[in-house]
């Protein structure tokens, strides 16, 4: 029989027993406790409602995830322990990783490594203990999968201030932010560069997107910058162009192939408790040869995602980032998601679109996954462009 471990539940080839040391994993541990403890009873109604409840923060606050407590400060930082981080918290609910990791991963690594030294000292202790709040704001109306020469908010010099003017979109986390990190096109030399600009600031408007049918709970805005006045010591001193943001983006684009890997544990668990609780024709559903198959494809799709993220993500650690290798997991995991929450809903049948049973969440969920931070379509270029040293790129 397969068995669980108590980290990453369903894994026969044991990842995180292999790659994590035993505090890494006492720290997940407490983790995965505290969100089917306190975060996983509140999501049918976060999802009905379309928020996030503020205790789902105030659970998570407390176990200083970014440095957790006895954990040796290298693994905390290191790309495959925030990546089983992810995972875990993806494994509740990909809105939960995502609210999470706006703030843990993108705004935390613009920051840090788009920051001077003296910018990244003065604010990551705020960022870690969520008491500066931040987002990451580069996605426009218009320019999405473009917007490396699409960019339109542009950014110029008056004295000592810098004036910003533009939009922004599907921004996550806007609207409880302190800060947003805003990538701008500096108007004297035409590259880009970023700014922390305070919410209050004057010009700053923030509006809710509504009408989501895909992470609900994750509150993402559209953001207008009319005559945005920020002064010199806001502007990140170490994104100079294009080159640097992408250089940001490669840090943190493995943190979406281990949403979409942990998305799938979470679907495997919600489906093999309902198909083993649920009877029909005398007997369990999970005793069906057909619904077999298809859970047993469910756990061919997890084990293969897991192992790709893994091994990204030791990669990283070891210094490479690759943008094809990145791209290649974010593009292999969400296709393998979709697949895994649609057989997951399918063996469900009717009660695979309610709530109660946590599938239709995920199912759900795996259509933001597969489009954000990369369309697939995007990410295949990137991985064809790496493979046949041609670019498909206009």
């Amino acid at each position: 029989m397969i068995v669980a471990d108590t980290v990453t539940g369903v894994d026969p080839l044991g990842f995180a027993d292999a790659h994590l040391s035993a505090p890494a994993r006492a720290a997940l541990v407490t983790l995965r406790e505290t969100l089917e403890r306190d975060v996983a009873p509140l999501l049918a109604d976060a999802w009905e409602t379309a928020t996030m409840p503020t205790a789902i923060l105030d659970a998570l606050v407390p176990l200083d995830l970014m440095t957790p407590a006895g954990l040796d400060p290298a693994e905390a930082d290191s790309s495959l322990f925030s990546g089983f981080r992810t995972y875990v918290l993806a494994r509740t609910d990909a809105s939960v990783a995502t609210f999470y990791n706006a703030q843990a991963g993108l705004f935390r690594t613009a920051v840090r490594h788009g920051g001077s030294p003296a910018q990244a000292e003065r604010w990551d202790a705020g960022i870690r203990s969520f008491r500066t709040r931040g987002a990451f704001a580069l996605t426009e109306p218009d320019h999405g999968s473009d917007v490396a020469r699409g960019l339109a908010t542009t950014a110029r010099r008056e004295g000592d201030d810098w004036v910003i003017d533009g939009a922004k979109r599907w921004i996550g986390g806007a609207a409880g932010a302190d800060l947003l990190a805003v990538f701008a096109r500096d108007t004297a030399d035409g590259e880009v560069k970023a700014f922390l600009v305070p919410t209050g600031a004057e010009g700053v408007q923030i509006t809710p997107i509504t009408g989501k049918i895909s992470l609900r709970p994750m509150q993402n805005a559209q953001i207008a910058l009319r005559g945005v006045r920020v002064g010199d010591d806001a502007r990140l001193a170490r994104v100079n162009g294009w080159r640097d943001v992408a250089g940001l983006l490669r840090r943190m684009r493995s943190d979406v192939a281990w949403i979409a890997t942990g998305l799938q544990a979470g679907a495997l668990d919600a489906v093999l408790a309902a198909t083993t609780a649920r009877t029909q024709f005398g007997r369990p559903v999970a005793g069906f040869q057909l619904v077999q198959e298809k859970l047993a494809r469910m756990l061919g799709n997890l084990t293969a995602s897991l192992g790709l993220v893994v091994q990204l993500s030791r990669q990283q650690d070891a210094g490479t980032y690759a943008d094809e290798n990145s791209a290649l997991a974010k593009m292999q995991t969400a296709r393998l998601a979709r697949e895994t929450v649609a057989l997951g809903r399918e063996v469900c049948g009717g009660n695979g679109i309610l709530l109660d049973h946590d599938i239709a969440r995920f199912f759900a969920d795996a259509e933001a996954v597969y489009s954000y931070e990369g369309t697939h379509e995007i990410n295949a270029l990137l991985v064809g462009r790496a493979l046949t040293g041609s670019s498909a790129f206009v």
